[in-house]
């Protein structure tokens, strides 16, 4: 019986690296909740339908998302119960074709940081601690990495959803703060720091990752330039359900 019971138990755990939501029906937080989108009232507030139902949600995300939003896509709603809240939900995945897209962008953070306490991440192995949110120059970077021996690593962690041609693009809208931790990423290599700048698609369907030049020229120069003086550029993919987001396959960055 205790047999049963454990693989029971074994079969319920998400993969090392998964970031899993709750059953849905349950109102508990993170329980999850499929609607269809119908409005972007302002930059962060969404109107969803929920089984005849208008809901009022967050969307964790400040980028267009003119491609993955539109009236009638399927979506995914995660609850959320903390007080204070303006809103009882966030809306975390939408459905594009056949594809279901991540549009939080804190999430790829969380998803590094379980890989990299994982030596899920084959460039960034090797290192026996883990800080996260590191003051650099006038930014604040998203990990620092260090171990004993070796140069401490910095590395900033960009969320990309949008998808053309195969390719995922970053960024879909001018990003004067992620030009700036361009900057802040090529001056440590100069200080002699190892400095890594992370892509992670949250989406499965990339076959690589590229600089959205037509939204941002001046961003594809700063990654141009900062790869030209010693920042390490890598990007990675996901693998997106409706009920859980991991990590998945590195991805080739396409600079040319």
């Amino acid at each position: 019986m205790a047999s049963r019971e454990a693989e029971s138990t074994a079969a319920r755990v998400p993969p090392v690296g998964t970031l899993a939501f709750v059953d849905a029906g349950k109102d508990v937080e993170g329980a999850r909740v499929e609607g269809r989108f119908l409005a972007r009232d302002n930059r962060f507030r969404v109107t969803v339908e929920v089984g005849g139902r208008l809901l009022a949600a967050h969307l964790p995300c400040s980028g267009r998302l003119g491609e993955l939003l539109l009236p009638g896509r399927r979506v995914i709603l995660a609850r959320r119960l903390r007080a204070g809240r303006k809103t009882g939900y966030d809306l975390v995945l939408v459905q594009d074709g056949e594809q279901w897209v991540s549009v939080d962008t804190r999430l790829p953070n969380r998803l590094v940081a379980m890989a990299l306490r994982d030596g899920r991440l084959a460039p960034l192995t090797g290192y026996d601690l883990v800080r996260p949110e590191v003051p650099f120059g006038r930014s604040r970077l998203d990990f620092r990495l260090e171990a004993e021996g070796r140069p401490s690593c910095l590395v900033e962690v960009k969320s990309v959803t949008l998808l053309i041609d195969g390719l995922g693009c970053f960024p879909d809208a001018v990003t004067e703060r992620g030009r700036r931790h361009l900057l802040e990423l090529a001056s440590a290599v100069e200080a002699g720091y190892r400095a890594v700048a992370l892509f992670v698609v949250q989406r499965g369907d990339a076959q690589g990752v590229r600089p959205h030049d037509e939204a941002d020229p001046a961003f594809g120069r700063a990654l141009r330039e900062a790869a030209k003086r010693g920042v390490e550029v890598y990007a990675y993919g996901c693998r997106v359900e409706p009920d859980r987001v991991e990590i998945a396959d590195r991805l080739p960055v396409l600079m040319a």
